[in-house]
């Protein structure tokens, strides 16, 4: 059984409907809002906390409709402290607005009430394949079916999500909150086709032959970089969004125990210090772990982790190694010590699991099966800016994390948003085309 101390349950606790009424009367409502500037997506902070202090709720996930597909996720995992919370003006005073927790209640509030239903636009503006139901294709999807677009979701696991379901540790995003959010999406007309990998069961080209004017590539990047260390291929040393993927699957009772890569009483050392690092870390805790470690080649200032993930860490026992690296990793059939080099002194230590989260590339199973997708010489996939988002294969978009380095939800949500204004302009076009041939 996971660690009792450190569960899966969710470890942030949401407001009550005094407190988070009573937060959103501090909002002083700026003539130019900071916390709307810090905030990828332009979300209307200050209307829909104000709507929310009168106690109009369904007024409030309105207007956070109309920016945002995904609220109750961006109120959970959102990098609150570094975007909207950390350009609030009160936060000189160390008093920031706790906009992530209140756009958290107010999307639960509509899940659990069902105040906010959109009507349904007649879907006559043209067809459009999504590849993958991460952030990026949600937000894709979602935008565009406000417009009138035909969407239909093709995703190669059981379930729709992507890193949301199965990236994201449930004591930090409970699958169930993902799951309504995907309602919401298909609520407005989005199919969605699970179970169907597109460079297998499907190709680029049979997207196209069944008739859609346009297909969005949001496939993220889930084949992870390898460090190339003595040892590197022992048993026992594991990526970290292949274990996070599989303690989710645990938690859900879709996997037995012993699948897991982190026995009880193991001794975890995690590679990588982002967010990814962390949650791996403080999943292995929650596995039964009697010692987790991290170890980062830079300093705490250099972390990509938030401030309160490192925090919560050290809260739960893992401990830090700073200006380290793992030199060797030494066993016969497992993983049985490691060789840590910190500052240029060198020490051989135990260890049962090694844990790599040292970033990840897009694969190439799409681009492999279908011609004309360029990509650069890191395997991303290379797009232009007019019409935004297009890749060198006509009619085919691509957008999130497997046109870039990965970045937080959010990021992912602003780049698809601006993609989704993309396709709609091309499709346009040719439709006017056509019409007028």
């Amino acid at each position: 059984m996971p660690n009792t101390t450190h569960s899966f349950q969710e470890v942030n606790e949401s407001y009550t409907m005094k407190e988070a009424i009573k937060e959103a009367k501090r909002c002083l409502h700026c003539k130019t809002p900071q916390c709307r500037t810090g905030c990828p997506i332009a979300n209307e902070i200050p209307a829909w906390i104000h709507e929310l202090s009168l106690g109009n709720l369904g007024n409030a996930i309105q207007i956070i409709n109309t920016r945002s597909n995904l609220p109750a996720v961006c109120g959970r995992v959102c990098a609150h402290e570094r975007q909207c919370e950390g350009h609030c003006i009160l936060g000189k005073k160390g008093q920031a607005i706790n906009i992530g927790k209140l756009e958290r209640f107010v999307a639960d509030f509509d899940a659990n009430m069902q105040l906010n239903r959109e009507g349904l636009k007649q879907k006559n503006r043209g067809r459009i394949a999504v590849i993958g139901s991460g952030p990026a294709g949600l937000t894709i999807a979602g935008d565009m079916a406000r417009q009138g677009f035909q969407i239909e979701i093709f995703e190669m696991e059981p379930e729709p999500g992507g890193m949301l379901m199965f990236g994201i540790p449930e004591y930090r995003l409970p699958k169930e909150v993902v799951r309504h959010e995907i309602d919401r999406i298909r609520a407005l007309g989005v199919v969605i086709h699970c179970n169907v990998t597109i460079g297998k069961a499907l190709t680029i080209d049979d997207l196209f032959d069944q008739g859609f004017d346009a297909i969005f590539m949001g496939t993220g990047t889930g084949k992870p970089r390898k460090l190339d260390i003595p040892g590197k291929d022992l048993p026992g040393v594991e990526q970290a969004i292949y274990f996070l993927r599989l303690a989710s699957l645990y938690n859900e009772n879709n996997l037995k125990r012993d699948e897991v890569p982190v026995a009880q009483g193991q001794r975890v050392y995690v590679v990588g210090c982002g967010n990814t690092a962390m949650d791996a870390a403080r999943t292995a805790i929650r596995m039964g772990a009697s010692e987790v470690h991290i170890v980062y080649h830079k300093t705490i200032n250099d972390m990509s982790a938030l401030r309160v993930e490192y925090d919560e860490a050290v809260h739960e026992g893992v401990q830090f190694h700073w200006l380290s690296s793992i030199k060797a990793i030494h066993g016969t059939t497992h993983v049985e010590a490691i060789d840590l080099d910190t500052e240029n002194t060198t020490s051989t230590l135990p260890a049962d699991v090694v844990i790599m989260a040292v970033g990840q590339v897009p694969a190439s199973r799409i681009v492999s099966t279908a011609k004309g997708i360029e990509v650069d010489d890191r395997g991303y996939v290379i797009v232009r800016d007019m019409p935004f988002g297009m890749t060198t294969r006509k009619g085919l978009f691509a957008g999130g994390d497997v046109v870039r380095h990965p970045a937080t939800v959010v990021h992912a949500m602003q780049n698809a948003k601006a993609v989704a204004e993309g396709i709609i302009r091309y499709v346009d076009a040719i439709k006017l085309l056509e019409a007028i041939a």
